[in-house]
């Protein structure tokens, strides 16, 4: 895989800032009615298995996951929620994708599109970066407690069926195709290797080098914005930011 996109370690960090605050929460809530609507409350589906393990990694106590679950099971409450995906460009012609869970899809296209016009990029038809990225899936594990060693944790990983594996200060993320996913995760935590996150989301083919100061701080703005909107589930670019760039 050539070129992973540096910004979903910067969304992770931000990530926990934002767990903080209890806005991540309401992604987390968001993800499993969802799930949960589609599979009818299964506990057994691949998806709402995800979401219910990443809610407890957030610590997003055991009444919300079971309040959002039987929500979405009982398609009552919350039940018209639509998951869309938006794409744009953004400072340079980096490209930017956003996943959405929305109730008004006319509301949120109206404020995406502006928060695109407003941190100097625009939004574009769908399929116009979409092409750029490969749906992978992400287990991510920290290195805090983790016993193996690097070496060993990269080779258990590729022998359970991982097609790539990448480092960062906090830990490790290890990439499968989106079928292999769910088997490489527990045959982590079969070797008792724990997975702190799990998600199957787009990965940028090729990525772009920023080494400009004021097109980094543009961009990571933008990111954040479409980051922290409400209904915000996931934001997506194919630009690596160069190393020791100050901005």
């Amino acid at each position: 895989m050539s070129g992973h996109s540096k910004w979903s370690n910067i969304k992770h960090k931000k990530g926990k800032a934002d767990a903080q605050k209890g806005k991540i929460f309401t992604k987390l809530g968001r993800e499993l009615l969802i799930a949960a609507r589609a599979c009818g409350g299964d506990v057994n589906d691949f998806r709402l298995k995800i979401a219910i393990e990443n809610a407890k990694a957030q610590n997003l106590p055991n009444e919300n996951i079971q309040r959002a679950i039987q929500k979405g099971a009982g398609g009552t409450e919350g039940a018209n929620y639509e998951e869309l995906r938006y794409e744009g460009y953004g400072p340079g012609g980096v490209a930017i994708m956003i996943d959405i869970l929305t109730d008004n899809r006319n509301r949120t296209a109206g404020e995406v599109r502006h928060i695109f016009s407003k941190n100097g990029g625009n939004m574009g038809e769908t399929g116009s970066v979409g092409w750029m990225f490969e749906d992978k899936g992400q287990l991510r594990i920290l290195r805090e407690g983790l016993k193996l060693s690097e070496d060993d944790l990269m080779l258990t990983a590729l022998d359970a069926g991982a097609e790539d594996f990448e480092a960062d200060e906090e830990g490790f993320v290890v990439y499968t195709t989106p079928q292999d996913m769910e088997a490489v995760r527990q045959a982590l935590l079969d070797q008792n290797i724990p997975v702190n996150e799990a998600e199957l989301s787009p990965i940028p083919q090729n990525s772009i080098e920023i080494t400009d100061p004021e097109q980094a701080r543009k961009l990571v703005n933008l990111m954040n914005k479409l980051e922290d909107h409400d209904d915000s589930q996931g934001v997506y670019s194919n630009f690596e930011l160069a190393d020791g760039l100050d901005f």
